[in-house]
C-alpha cells in the first residue's frame, strides 16, 4: 500500500457518486401481487416517485407509476411522510406542487389522476397525510393540516390563535375525503394539537389513531384512541370514542397502531416492563405485557408519517424491524427467528412480507419474502472501502469528570476508520477525525450504508457518528436524558468521544472536526462556543439562536424546546445562556456554514446571523446559501457543491499547517 497524508487519497467516492443515479427508498405497500414503494431522486431535484414491481419470479423490472411532473410529497408537519397509499386497484398520493390528494387507477391503461381535495388560492393551506381507504374505497380517512389564510383573503380564524407564540397555528384534524371527485371533506376528530396513524380495522367498524398535545412531541406522550366508524346519511362519523393506551400524565409514547386479521389492535409502547425496561416494544389491546419483545428496541421517533416498524401476518406471526440488527420474524408457537438486513418499512399480506433493507455496505433495496426485487445502486466501488463500523460505548460527562476519571455515564457511537485498499496514512500520522452530531436531536446514528461518511473515510479521515444521550434506540430514559440539557449533554458526549479516540491513538488531536445539521448544527455551534476541543466545525442549517427558533419555527416543533431547554418565555435566561449567538467572544475555531434559502424549520436568518458575527470578529468562516433548498439538501447539484466546498475548506485549513506537521498532497478533490 502507498503511504500518503490523510485528505490526499484519491477516492472513487466522489460527490458525483453520492448523487449519480442514487435513490432513497422509504415507504412501501403490498398491492395485489405487486409491491409499490416511494423512491426519492437527488438527480431530479429530490423528486419522489412511486415505483411498482410484480412479486413473481421473473417479473418485469420496476417501473414508475406517477407522471414525470409529479413529486409525491406532503408538507404536513413540514417534514411530511405518509404522502401516499394504495389498495389493489387504486393509488392515492399528495402532489408537492399543489398539496392536493390525487387518485390514480392502477390497472386502467393511460389513466389520468383525479384530484380529490379542493384547490386553494393559497397553495399549501390544505395539506394531507397518512391516508387509508374506508367504506369499500368510497372515502379516504386522512390527517389534515389546515393553515390560516393570509389576512388579505379574510381567512383567519381567531380560534386557532397560538397562545404560545402569539400567532396563528395551523389546525390539525382527522378527516374523511370522498373519492367520487366531489371534493367533499368530512371532519371526524378535531381538538387535539396533532393527529397521526388513522388505521381502520379489517371489519371496517373501528378507527384507531394517535393524538397528542403541546408541549409533547410524539415520542414524549401520546394518546391511542379508538372509535366506532360508521356512515350516517351517507357521511362518515365517529362515535363511542375511548382511550386504549397512553394518555395525559402517563409518560408513555404510543406509536404505530395496526390491526391484526382478527380485529385485535396492536401498538408500540415504551411503558416500563420488568422484562424489557423502558424500550419501545409491541403490545396488543387488553394485555399489560408486551405480546413480543425484541432485543434492543422496536420503535423509532415518528419525525415523519408512514413509518412502519412491524407487520402482522394472518397466522399470528410478526415481522419486526429491530433498531439496528435487522428484521426478526416472531412466531408465538415456535419461537423461530430469521434475521435480515432491515430498515424501517415493513409490510405483510397473505403470509408474505416486504421490507426495505440496507447494510453498512449496501444501499437501500426492496425485499419480498427474503428476495431482493429492486436492485441497489450499482456503485462499482471496491467493498474494501466499506469496512464495518465499530460500536463504541464510552464514558462521558463534564470535562472535570473525564479529567478525574469519575465519569459515571456511558454514551454510544459508531466509529468508521479510514479505509482504502491502496492507500494508508503516512508514517506516524494520526488521522483527522470528523465527529458527527446527528439531527433531531431525538434521532439516531444508524449503520446502514452512508456514502457521505465513506466519502471521508476513503480519503483518510476517521469518522465517528455519535448517539449522544438523548438519541433513540436505547430506551426512554436515555432518550429523555436530553430534557433540559440540550446543548450540554450532547456536546459533552461529542467532546468525550473525540477525547476517547485521541486517547487510544485513533485521532489526531490537532485535526478534530465537529459536523452536524439542523439540531446537530446547534450541537456544533455549542461545542465551538463553549469548548476548545475541536479544530474546525461544519454547521448545516444549524440553530444559533434558541429564542429566534422558539418564535420562528413551525407548529410541530414550536413547543419542542419546552422539554429540551425550558418553557419560553419563562426560561428566557436559559435560552440566551444556551444560544451560541450570545457567546461569540468564545468563537475562535474556523467554521463552514451551509444553508438552504427556503428552510422553514431553521430559517436562513439563523445561519446568516452567526456568520455575520464571526466575520465581524475576524474568525475564519465560509458561508454557502443554496437557492431553493429547504431543510436538508435534496438537489444533486447542491449536495455535490456543499460536499466539495466542505472538503476544500478542510484541505485549505490543514494544508501545510505547522501545527499538524502534515502537508496535504495535491488532488484532494479528485
Amino acid at each position: 500500500m502507498t503511504s500518503c497524508p490523510a485528505g490526499s487519497w484519491p477516492s472513487p467516492i466522489t460527490p458525483e457518486a453520492l448523487v449519480g443515479g442514487a435513490t432513497g427508498i422509504s415507504e412501501l405497500v403490498l398491492s395485489g401481487n405487486d409491491v409499490l414503494w416511494a423512491e426519492s431522486r437527488p438527480d431530479e431535484g429530490g423528486r419522489v416517485v412511486i415505483m411498482r414491481r410484480g412479486t413473481a419470479e421473473g417479473a418485469s423490472p420496476p417501473h414508475e407509476l406517477t407522471a414525470a411532473d409529479t413529486n409525491v410529497r406532503t408538507l404536513v408537519h413540514e417534514y411530511g411522510g405518509g404522502a401516499w397509499w394504495a389498495d389493489d386497484s387504486t393509488l392515492w398520493y399528495c402532489n408537492h406542487r399543489d398539496q392536493r390528494i390525487h387518485q390514480l387507477p392502477l390497472d386502467a391503461a393511460a389513466s389520468e389522476p383525479r384530484a380529490l381535495t379542493p384547490e386553494s388560492s393559497y397553495t399549501g393551506a390544505y395539506r394531507f397525510a397518512d391516508m387509508r381507504p374506508a367504506f369499500e374505497g368510497a372515502w379516504l380517512i386522512a390527517v389534515m393540516e389546515r393553515h390560516p389564510f393570509p389576512e388579505a383573503e379574510n381567512g383567519n380564524d381567531p380560534s386557532t390563535a397560538d397562545q404560545h407564540g402569539g400567532h396563528e397555528e395551523p389546525e390539525n384534524l382527522l378527516v374523511a375525503i370522498a373519492t367520487d371527485g366531489s371534493e367533499r371533506i368530512r371532519e371526524l376528530a378535531i381538538g387535539a394539537d396533532f393527529y397521526s396513524s388513522p388505521r381502520i380495522s379489517p371489519d371496517g367498524r373501528t378507527l384507531a389513531w394517535i393524538e397528542w398535545w403541546h408541549p409533547n412531541m410524539p415520542w414524549d406522550e401520546t394518546h391511542l384512541q379508538v372509535a366506532t366508524l360508521k356512515l350516517v346519511d351517507g357521511e362518515p362519523e365517529l362515535t363511542d370514542q375511548r382511550l386504549v393506551a397512553g394518555g395525559a400524565e402517563s409518560g408513555i409514547a404510543i406509536l404505530q397502531p395496526e390491526w391484526s386479521a382478527d380485529n385485535r389492535l396492536h401498538y408500540v409502547s415504551d411503558a416500563v416492563s420488568p422484562d424489557h425496561g423502558d424500550t419501545w416494544q409491541l403490545y396488543v389491546e387488553g394485555e399489560s405485557a408486551p405480546v413480543h419483545v425484541v432485543a434492543g428496541e422496536l420503535g423509532y421517533p415518528p419525525w415523519v408519517f408512514g413509518l412502519s416498524r412491524y407487520a402482522l401476518h394472518d397466522d399470528g406471526s410478526i415481522a419486526a424491524a429491530r433498531f439496528e440488527s435487522g428484521l426478526e420474524f416472531l412466531d408465538g408457537t415456535r419461537g423461530n427467528t430469521a434475521r435480515h438486513s432491515a430498515f424501517h418499512a415493513v409490510r405483510s399480506r397473505a403470509g408474505h412480507t416486504a421490507w426495505v433493507g440496507a447494510s453498512f455496505k449496501q444501499s437501500e433495496s426492496v425485499y419480498f419474502d427474503g428476495r431482493m426485487i429492486s436492485s441497489p445502486v450499482a456503485l462499482g466501488i471496491d467493498e474494501a472501502f466499506f469496512t464495518p463500523p465499530e460500536s463504541l460505548h464510552f464514558p462521558t460527562g463534564p470535562s472535570a469528570a473525564l479529567d478525574t476519571g469519575n465519569a459515571t455515564e456511558l454514551a454510544h457511537a459508531l466509529y468508521y476508520a479510514p479505509a482504502h485498499p491502496e492507500f494508508q496514512l503516512a508514517d506516524k500520522e494520526l488521522p483527522p477525525l470528523i465527529v458527527i452530531a446527528h439531527g433531531g436531536p431525538t434521532s439516531a446514528a444508524r449503520s446502514r450504508l452512508n456514502l457521505g461518511i465513506r466519502f471521508w473515510t476513503s480519503r483518510g479521515y476517521g469518522v465517528v457518528d455519535v448517539n449522544y444521550r438523548g438519541s433513540s434506540g436505547f430506551g426512554r430514559a436515555y432518550r429523555k436524558r436530553l430534557d433540559g440539557e440540550w446543548g450540554i449533554v450532547d456536546v459533552e458526549d461529542c467532546v468525550a468521544v473525540a477525547r476517547y479516540l485521541v486517547a487510544r491513538g485513533s485521532a489526531d488531536p490537532k485535526r478534530l472536526i465537529i459536523r452536524g445539521g439542523s439540531a446537530g448544527g446547534f450541537t456544533v455551534l455549542c461545542a465551538l462556543a463553549f469548548h476548545d476541543t475541536f479544530t474546525a466545525g461544519a454547521s448545516l442549517y444549524g440553530v444559533a439562536d434558541l429564542e429566534a427558533l422558539a418564535g420562528d419555527t413551525h407548529k410541530f416543533e414550536s413547543r419542542y424546546l419546552d422539554s429540551l431547554v425550558g418553557p419560553y418565555p419563562q426560561a428566557r435566561a436559559t435560552y440566551r445562556a444556551r444560544s451560541p449567538i450570545h457567546h461569540l467572544d468564545n468563537f475562535n475555531t474556523p467554521m463552514i456554514v451551509l444553508q438552504g434559502s427556503e428552510d422553514k424549520i431553521v430559517p436562513p436568518n439563523q445561519s446568516r446571523a452567526i456568520v455575520a458575527a464571526l466575520e465581524a470578529r475576524g474568525v475564519t468562516v465560509e458561508y454557502h446559501e443554496y437557492e431553493g433548498e429547504q431543510h436538508g439538501f435534496r438537489k444533486a447539484d447542491t449536495i455535490k457543491q456543499a460536499l466539495e466546498s466542505e472538503l476544500a475548506f478542510y484541505t485549505r485549513l490543514f494544508k501545510d499547517d505547522e501545527s499538524t506537521g502534515v502537508a496535504s498532497a495535491p488532488g484532494a478533490l479528485e
